[in-house]
């Protein structure tokens, strides 16, 4: 799991990282998912969509606040995305199920993506980044 919680007093705060932006994005999309959602599976439900920002940051923020309205606007559980960036640009495509209150119970409900903290840092040969989810 290239993701994992670390402590926070109020909110949830994740370490994700990846070898790629793409999968930087990707696996922050699954951490996301891991909070909201539990058993959530890919059962047909598919949402694509794009996202434009002046910054990587940005991008990454503006990604996971759609992924949050999607899923209540949808009426949907996600358990992966799929993303490609293009510069300032992402496309996605995101899987998962229709909401069941008893199958997705126990998750936690995430108001919101904080930009407190959010800095994407590119090393050698990874991707990696702390997203405060703010529930």
């Amino acid at each position: 799991m290239p993701f994992k919680e670390l402590e926070h007093t109020a909110d949830v705060l994740m370490r994700v990282w990846a070898p790629t932006q793409d999968g930087l994005f990707s696996e922050s999309a699954s951490a996301l998912f891991s909070v909201i959602f539990c058993n959530a599976e890919d059962r047909g439900v598919e949402i694509p969509f794009s996202v434009e920002a002046d910054d990587p940051d940005s991008l990454l923020h503006d990604f996971l606040s759609e992924l949050i309205y999607f899923a209540d606007v949808e009426g949907a559980a996600f358990s992966h995305a799929g993303v490609t960036i293009h510069g300032r640009s992402l496309d996605a495509v995101v899987h998962g199920e229709p909401f069941s209150q008893e199958r997705h119970a126990g998750g936690t409900e995430v108001k919101g993506i904080s930009y407190s903290g959010m800095h994407i840092i590119h090393n050698d040969d990874h991707f990696a980044v702390d997203i405060l989810f703010d529930v």
